[in-house]
């Protein structure tokens, strides 16, 4: 009996699931990462300072700790309705932001100081410097080491499976509970539709980060 094929709509459902949940909490952790790296260099105080506590509280908490504030903490605020995807989706997003932050901001720190304070005397705002100047010459720094981030994100959709969302995990542990099956078959074709995945994000990213290489 072939746990693939008899169960080939199921993997195929997680698999998918799985790719979306990474794909969208990748994209708010990006959004999310850049926006408070801007905030823990810019000039202003209270922006640092939101920065700083922001990258402290979500880099120093479990992630299922977060995953549990999130599924039961908003609802407990009256922010009902909101499906388990989207409150996973929030939950990696938001803890990826504070790891990609940090990678955008030592990126940012790579660029020589000479290039902002050229832009200044042109006359060019913060948001100018940071958005024309700094952050395209910080983003091939930035690239590996988020490629890398975004590697973890991916494996890190597993604990969504303990949140009712329909991902790799959630085969894994239904196919578990049925009688007749291998468990290590099982975990291997579950491993093997991880390393598809990541695989996948680490070639998208090399060939980003040889897009943006310096011609040498």
């Amino acid at each position: 009996m072939n746990v693939l094929s008899d169960n080939f709509a199921m993997f195929r459902e997680g698999f998918v699931g799985t790719v979306e949940l990474t794909a969208l909490s990748a994209l708010l952790a990006l959004v999310l990462g850049t926006l408070v790296a801007a905030f823990r260099v810019s000039p202003v105080p209270a922006l640092r300072v939101f920065g700083t506590v922001w990258v402290t509280l979500l880099r120093n908490t479990p992630l299922v700790l977060l995953f549990l504030a999130v599924t039961l903490g908003l609802p407990a605020l009256g922010l009902k309705g909101w499906d388990s995807f989207w409150l996973a989706v929030m939950a990696l997003g938001c803890y990826t932001s504070a790891f990609i932050c940090e990678a955008i901001r030592s990126g940012i720190n790579t660029v020589p100081v000479g290039q902002a304070e050229a832009a200044r005397s042109l006359g060019m705002t913060f948001n100018q410097t940071l958005g024309q100047i700094v952050l395209p010459q910080a983003a091939r720094t930035a690239i590996p080491p988020i490629g890398s981030l975004m590697i973890a994100l991916a494996k890190n959709t597993a604990i969504a499976s303990g949140f009712n969302v329909t991902e790799l995990g959630s085969v894994q542990k239904t196919l578990n509970a049925a009688s007749g099956y291998d468990i290590y078959v099982i975990f291997a074709w579950i491993a093997l539709c991880y390393i598809i995945i990541t695989f996948t994000i680490s070639g998208l990213f090399r060939l980003l980060e040889n897009r943006l290489a310096v011609a040498r």
